[in-house]
């Protein structure tokens, strides 16, 4: 069971996300005739391409390792800085935001395909990714929280130790196993199931 802080923490996460994918949602439909072009994202050209593409899990595995171990440690490394509360907000956000433009834009060019092509491309990894990212904001904010939060007239960074950076770094250690198992099972799985996915396309 989350302590009450990051169950209180968890709801403004949330809110913000569904801010995001509420902005992306309206975002598309305000200038439909930008997002929906020839050469717009998801266009019939390039779901052809995913369609017809090779499948390298060894290679997928890498680059996507490479991306979201990297975009984890940036948000954990401002996380321990003064603007590390707007800039954690904000990425939530954007998430959200682009979660919103996808699904809106999916549907939009190919209705209910367009449902099943978001859904394929986000399981099953979603089932651990999403849980990572949670606990990875959890963690940033209350990181953030415990450094520069007032306490008798000073900042909490000063009466932290040893104890706090090591109970922090084994949960970022434990959110970072559990983000590399989500990698490999969207390299060795997600891609054959997207790839059958897009057989409809």
């Amino acid at each position: 069971m989350l302590p009450r802080y990051a169950n209180k923490t968890g709801y403004y996460l949330l809110y913000l996300f569904m801010l995001g994918l509420f902005l992306g949602i309206l975002l598309v439909n305000i200038r439909h005739d930008v997002w929906i072009k020839d050469d717009g994202l998801l266009n019939i050209e390039m779901m052809k391409q995913l369609k017809n593409s090779e499948l390298n899990s060894s290679y997928l595995l890498g680059y996507i390792v490479k991306h979201r171990i990297s975009v984890i440690l940036t948000v954990s490394l401002l996380a321990s800085t003064v603007i590390g509360l707007p800039i954690v907000c904000a990425y939530v956000c954007y998430l959200g935001a682009s979660a919103g433009c996808m699904l809106s834009v999916a549907v939009i060019r190919y209705g209910i395909r367009g449902v099943f092509f978001i859904a394929a491309s986000i399981f099953p990894q979603g089932l651990l990714l999403i849980p990572a990212y949670f606990l990875l904001f959890i963690w940033s904010l209350d990181c953030n929280r415990s450094l520069y939060a007032n306490i008798n007239g000073m900042q909490g960074r000063y009466f932290l130790g040893k104890q706090f950076l090591l109970r922090k770094g084994i949960k970022l250690i434990g959110i970072l196993i559990l983000v590399f198992l989500g990698c490999v099972v969207e390299s060795y799985v997600n891609s054959q199931i997207l790839h059958f996915v897009l057989k409809i396309f």
